[in-house]
């Protein structure tokens, strides 16, 4: 049985029997939700233990060999600039019209409560994290950073990241430089497989955090995940057809018609197989043959985008912290929203490349405003279909960027 129908299948049944115990007069299948939820605080808790190494790690290998982008001309620096602003983009956009949406989901205040309840006293109320913009500010830049990674604050961790990867980079001694970042390289692959291991029970630590779920929401619980793939698979397709098209023929100059027939093939095995990467060979023929883009595209930007550009990943993670936010009836201030945003965008850029990778790196940007995370577990329940549009976003942006940098290539 495929991965992705077993997981389904692990909320399904897990709600399922939740709603039944929820309605039923027999007192142990009543007692069955509570005594199956340490199963799913230890499954979520097993994945929270492997994000701090994992998303600090990526981070420092990825800025501190971007040193050896210099080697390939100006067009790396370019592309870069390129991947923020599309994933800054991708960011604001989810956030501007997914906060409106997901304020309309109807959840009983009761059954929010009694979700907050549920929850384990490392959860914060987002409320109760209210701070001033000089405040958040100054938490940015931690005074220790084995405190910050003590306390869950991933915000803080991901700038000390990005420093320290900065300072590799600028090392001279090419060995001592090399032989760090293979340390680190190290610590990032042994954690994926790590995560690779511990997707393989997500079937079973799915249900069992569906199962109190169904039990204290009863079917408000189905409604609400469904309302959540609609808005989520909807935003991800209007950014593809209000941002991305339109910047590949208004900024690329590529005609729409042209432009749409030329990423078809690509499109078509990204939707269908879930996967970026497998749509890449399709990609970079529709750079070299049907674009007709230059050469440089195609050998340089191509990899380069594959490997970090996913304003798909960015749209999920944003999306994803207001829907659990809102089933736990927590309210997001401004501020609150501000580092939803810039945590997105920087964790956009260590979503690995496994199944259900931009979920598992949403952890730190649910913790870093207070939102349960065990709201997370929920997310990989129904991610099959939100994954189809988030997928074919990240490469209609892989295309929309090379058609950008392509004329300016010319």
């Amino acid at each position: 049985m495929p991965y992705t129908i077993q997981v389904l299948l692990g909320l399904v049944l897990g709600l399922a029997a939740g709603i039944g115990a929820s309605i039923s007069n027999a007192p142990w299948l009543r007692a069955l939700p509570p005594a199956i939820e340490p199963l799913g605080t230890l499954f979520i808790n097993a994945i929270r233990m492997t994000v701090i190494p994992l998303v600090v790690s990526s981070l420092i290998v990825g800025v501190g060999g971007s040193s050896g982008a210099r080697s390939v001309g100006r067009l790396a620096g370019r592309s870069v600039a390129l991947f923020l602003v599309a994933i800054s983009l991708a960011a604001v956009f989810s956030a501007a019209i997914g906060y409106p949406l997901f304020a309309r989901l109807d959840i009983d205040p009761a059954v929010a409560r009694a979700l907050q309840d549920s929850v384990s006293t490392t959860a914060v109320s987002a409320d109760a994290r209210v701070t001033s913009w000089s405040q958040w500010a100054i938490d940015l830049v931690p005074a220790n950073v084995f405190k910050a990674a003590a306390d869950g604050a991933m915000l803080p961790l991901i700038i000390f990241g990005v420093a320290f990867g900065l300072a590799l980079g600028a090392i001279g001694d090419a060995r001592a430089r090399e032989t760090l970042l293979s340390a680190f390289k190290a610590i990032s692959d042994g954690m994926l497989v790590l995560v690779g291991w511990l997707l393989r029970l997500a079937p079973i630590g799915v249900c069992a955090l569906a199962m109190p779920l169904g039990a204290r929401m009863g079917m408000g619980a189905a409604s609400a995940l469904l309302y959540y793939i609609i808005v989520m698979s909807a935003i991800s397709a209007a950014f593809i057809a209000c941002v991305l098209y339109p910047a590949a023929v208004i900024i690329g100059r590529q005609p729409l018609g042209a432009f749409v027939r030329a990423t078809a093939p690509a499109v078509a095995v990204a939707f269908t197989s879930r996967s970026s990467l497998a749509a890449l060979p399709a990609s970079i023929e529709a750079v070299r043959s049907t674009l007709k883009l230059p050469d440089e595209v195609a050998t340089i930007y191509m990899p380069l985008a594959a490997a970090v550009f996913r304003t798909g990943g960015t749209v999920a993670q944003v999306l994803g912290v207001l829907f659990v936010a809102r089933l736990y009836g927590l309210t997001l201030t401004p501020e609150q929203l501000g580092t939803v945003v810039f945590s997105a965008i920087l964790t956009t850029f260590t979503i690995p490349g496994i199944p259900a990778g931009a979920i598992i790196v949403i952890a730190p940007v649910l913790a870093s405003v207070g939102v349960p995370v065990e709201g997370l577990g929920l997310l990989m329940g129904v991610d099959t279909i939100p994954d189809m549009f988030r997928t074919t976003a990240n490469v209609v942006g892989w295309l929309a960027g090379a058609a950008i940098l392509g004329r300016r290539e010319r």
